[in-house]
Order: C-alpha cells, then sequence, then structure tokens
C-alpha cells in the first residue's frame, strides 16, 4: 500500500501567500493548470482556494476579483493528512469528510497536496495491473 510521501516524492507544491488579490491567483492557477491551490502564510497553512470557491465566494456574490483578498473567500476549514497515510486513507478520509483537495502537512511543514483525481487514478492503475496478473496467472494455468 503506498503512503502520501512516495506519491509526492517529486511534485512540487504549488501555493500563493495570504493578501494576494483573487485575479492574481487565478491567474497563478490557470498558468499552473491547476484547480485548487494552497493558501500559506510564511510557509505555514492557512487555507485553500479552488474553483468551487471562486465560483460560489466570487462569482455568484459579485465580488471585485481584482480587489477581494484571496483571505475573504479561501477556505479555512481544512481536513488534512499526514505523509505517513497511505493513499486508501486519504481517499476514505477525502469521502468522509466531501472534499476533492487534502493538503499533506508534516507538523506545521506543508509538504503538498492530493487530489480525489490523483488517488483515483492511482487507484485504478493498481487495479488494472491486479487484473493483467490474474489474466496471466489464469492463462498461464490453463
Amino acid at each position: 500500500m503506498q503512503t502520501l510521501d512516495q506519491l509526492l516524492a517529486d511534485r512540487p507544491i504549488f501555493s500563493v501567500e495570504t493578501g494576494q488579490c483573487v485575479a492574481d491567483v487565478v491567474h497563478t492557477m490557470a498558468a499552473l493548470n491547476v484547480g485548487a491551490i494552497l493558501v500559506l502564510e510564511g510557509g505555514e497553512l492557512r487555507g485553500l482556494f479552488s474553483e468551487r470557491d471562486l465560483m460560489v465566494r466570487v462569482v455568484l456574490t459579485g465580488r471585485d476579483v481584482a480587489s477581494t483578498a484571496i483571505d475573504d473567500v479561501m477556505t479555512r476549514e481544512l481536513a488534512t493528512a499526514t505523509p505517513a497515510d497511505t493513499t486508501e486513507g486519504a481517499m476514505s478520509k477525502m469521502e468522509r469528510v466531501g472534499c476533492r483537495h487534502l493538503p499533506v502537512v508534516d507538523g506545521s511543514r506543508v509538504v503538498g497536496m492530493v487530489s480525489m483525481r490523483d488517488l483515483m487514478s492511482l487507484h485504478l492503475d493498481e487495479k488494472t495491473s491486479e487484473l493483467e496478473h490474474m489474466r496471466s496467472y489464469i492463462q498461464s494455468a490453463c
């Protein structure tokens, strides 16, 4: 069973700093081609901003993206995981709390973030590999 530190080993951490305006954060997200980004303050996790936050807390409420601080519209109450957590445990936690992005922290240090898409893709790859091994075994036994 794979742990999150193994999954995140070579991944960069995409983040923005508190105090930035929504427009700048959205430009950063677009440039990085990500749907959610960590919001840090001095290296410590303060929140997460997602496309859903943009739609619900900015667009639907008519806020100005150039003058609205990310601090005012980010998600602050976050479920988190640790590097030692398994990918299956992280997926279960995300399903249980109803989130699609899970910051991974080691104490107060942010080590990355996983998405439900990351975990489902990994799970699908594992199941496909298991199926191929089973087919191979069955064919060799016949």
